[in-house]
């Protein structure tokens, strides 16, 4: 499995990097998903639009949930 790094080396505790990973990647899924919803509906694919759509939501909602959780952890 490799070694735990617990914050000696970043100076970011682990369950903090977590957070702030998760964030960032689903902020980055919510832009990502931008292409996939043009691509779909360029093609008049309205399922898949839908599709991607939905889970673009879904990206955006646990961002704001990581926002939410950084921001109290990060005020303590």
């Amino acid at each position: 499995m490799g070694t735990q790094e617990t914050g000696q080396v970043t100076g970011t505790k682990d369950k903090d990097y977590n957070v702030i990973w998760f964030t960032e990647q689903c902020l980055s899924n919510v832009l990502r998903l931008d292409t996939y919803i043009e691509d779909a509906d360029r093609e008049d694919d309205s399922e898949l639009a839908d599709f991607f759509r939905r889970a673009q939501e879904t990206s955006r909602k646990g961002a704001e949930q990581g926002k939410e959780m950084l921001a109290k952890r990060l005020a303590a």
